[in-house]
């Protein structure tokens, strides 16, 4: 074989190679779409009730329960996210609102009791606690496919489920995480491991799925755990009471509504 057929040859099989790659990028892609999609998008609307167990590294437990609106403007587009305090006696009666667009900056509120104050929060900060938890602004509303690239490491068995291993690379440099590696069960579809690493490679949490359940033929996690591996803490979140499709109108999502809540859902 001549150095120009050895050329040509080694050019094509760089050319397939690089085909195959963006083939499997694309079907990584699609996968945490889809994952995305029935975790945080399922049905047109949703209510919970919410316990929430924040466990720091001596064990000491805080506990806070809420209720959860949620209403899909567009299936992976708008959405809007309304959170009602029930206990402990502190943050009672707070209220914290979310207009997430996926592709704009996020609008937020909250409504402070104590001083009956009505406060917009900056949404620059989506990696910051929740209410002191171990879980992120941006893991209660959830990060957008769009937001990274990912690939496909492996399929494999874990822990009982047949899943996909993918890994995400935030496309912005100052992103709240380096990497990203989630875990898809297959038979449902849902993120049930997510491991965030920092920019050296270390492990800073691992997000399980402890539980689904079926509810109104929709495959659900009711039992979710984020383990904060740097601080020794971790923080579980148990949702009861979960209806789907109740018909929670748009107009709840307004400052009107955050003073009085919506007596229909919120008892």
């Amino acid at each position: 074989m001549n150095f120009t057929k050895f050329s040509i040859l080694v050019t094509a099989l760089i050319f397939a190679l690089s085909l195959n790659l963006s083939a499997q990028d694309g079907v990584a892609e699609d996968l945490m779409k889809e994952a995305h999609l029935n975790n945080f998008y399922a049905a047109d609307d949703g209510l919970a009730e919410v316990n929430m167990s924040i466990v720091n590294s001596s064990g000491k437990e805080r506990n806070r329960q809420f209720s959860m609106l949620r209403l899909d403007n567009e299936e992976g587009g708008m959405q809007k996210y309304y959170t009602y305090f029930h206990k402990p006696y502190d943050v009672a009666r707070l209220t914290f609102m979310v207009h997430k667009n996926p592709f704009e900056t996020d609008q937020r509120w909250l409504y402070i009791p104590s001083v009956d104050l009505v406060k917009r929060i900056s949404a620059d900060d989506k990696g910051s606690s929740f209410v002191g938890s171990d879980f992120s602004y941006e893991d209660v509303s959830g990060r957008h496919w769009s937001d990274d690239t990912h690939k496909i490491l492996e399929e494999k068995e874990h822990n009982g489920m047949q899943v996909y291993v993918i890994e995400s690379v935030p496309k912005s440099d100052d992103d709240v995480f380096a990497k990203k590696i989630t875990y898809i069960d297959k038979e449902h579809m849902l993120p049930v491991r997510e491991e965030y690493y920092d920019d050296k490679g270390e492990l800073e949490r691992i997000y399980t799925a402890e539980k689904i359940e079926v509810v109104e033929e929709i495959p659900t996690v009711t039992l979710r755990k984020m383990e904060n591996v740097k601080k020794d803490q971790h923080t579980i979140v148990e949702f009861s009471s979960i209806d789907y499709n109740v018909g929670v109108k748009d107009n709840i999502f307004t400052e009107r509504y955050l003073k009085n809540p919506p007596r229909q859902y919120i008892k």
